[in-house]
């Protein structure tokens, strides 16, 4: 329990620069509902006005939360989302920054998680985060490769390459913890080849076997591997074409991460990089649809420009 109240303490001084006096929102779940109370309980202690607001689990990550929890999020001067499905990619959430609530989203953290990644340095995972982000800030064309069989290629040109720090004290901030990575919504339309997931997937957790996407035109056409595959397309079927749209590139920089079945943690692993599909319209990309599932891929190459930026999961010497 130690590990658990140190790491809710960085969270909300390090991570959120919670101040005396501020109101700060704790949603939670039923799942999740003695991690999020344990981030009440410490905000109290910093003399904020606290307060903890419990929804119903959402069916999928990226569905909407009720209306009410939406204004209260605008009324918020910070907002931790502890919550068993993810509402980082809603609108809710995407107003909530805009009326300038600093935002962290968790979905589906364990108290192991916690404990081992939200206790770490933040200062030195943002610094590495600015660092490779200000480097492939514009980039044209992105080329993914691994040894389990993925070969994509997309476009990044004219999209912003941001960084996951962790770090988030101004007004309107938004990211997940644990943070590190830096991400990006590739060009709709423009990712063609195939992806192979293997580490993990949103709404699967870890493979069994990996599951192999064939992508043409910027979407998913053709899903296979076994019961993970079917899973997948079952999920994606409930919210249509949009939901398989290659919506995002992250490329994970967290040293404490480990792969465990939880992708908000899986993402963030050093030397994976993660493809999302769905939405990406939180982010700087045009579909808007409510399902972002992400997919981490092991030990990847990463070519940027022509220039290799990863190879095998270890980033080259950019220096």
């Amino acid at each position: 329990m130690e590990e658990l109240i140190k790491s809710a303490q960085v969270t909300l001084s390090e991570c959120m620069g919670v101040k005396e006096g501020e109101t700060v929102l704790i949603v939670s779940d039923e799942p999740l509902r003695e991690l999020g109370f344990l981030f009440f309980e410490e905000a109290k202690k910093m003399g904020t006005e606290a307060l903890y607001m419990e929804i119903i689990p959402r069916e999928n990550h990226g569905v909407e939360p009720p209306d009410a929890l939406a204004e209260a999020m605008k009324k918020a001067h910070v907002v931790l989302l502890v919550t068993s499905k993810s509402l980082s990619h809603t609108v809710a959430r995407k107003n909530a920054c805009k009326a300038g609530a600093r935002i962290a989203s968790m979905p589906g953290i364990t108290p192991e998680m916690m404990a081992r990644t939200l206790s770490a340095s933040y200062r030195e995972i943002a610094e590495n985060c600015m660092k490779y982000a200000d480097w492939l800030k514009g980039s044209k064309e992105i080329h993914i490769m691994s040894p389990g069989g993925t070969d994509l290629k997309f476009s990044v040109s004219g999209r912003e390459i941001h960084a996951d720090t962790g770090i988030l004290h101004s007004p309107g901030d938004f990211g997940n913890l644990p943070a590190g990575e830096v991400f990006a919504a590739p060009v709709e339309g423009s990712a063609h080849g195939i992806l192979v997931v293997d580490g993990s997937m949103a709404g699967i957790g870890l493979l069994e076997e990996p599951v192999k996407m064939e992508v043409r035109e910027g979407y998913v056409v053709n899903i296979e591997g076994g019961d993970s595959a079917e899973k997948l397309r079952e999920i994606l079927n409930r919210y249509g074409r949009d939901s398989y749209n290659i919506a995002e590139l992250g490329i994970g920089l967290n040293p404490r991460a480990e792969i465990t079945g939880f992708v908000l943690e899986d993402e963030k692993v050093l030397g994976t990089v993660h493809i999302a599909l769905g939405d990406n319209s939180t982010f700087g990309g045009k579909v808007s649809v409510p399902s972002h599932l992400d997919g981490v891929i092991l030990k990847p190459t990463v070519v940027v420009d022509g220039k290799k930026f990863m190879e095998n999961g270890k980033i080259i010497d950019l220096d």
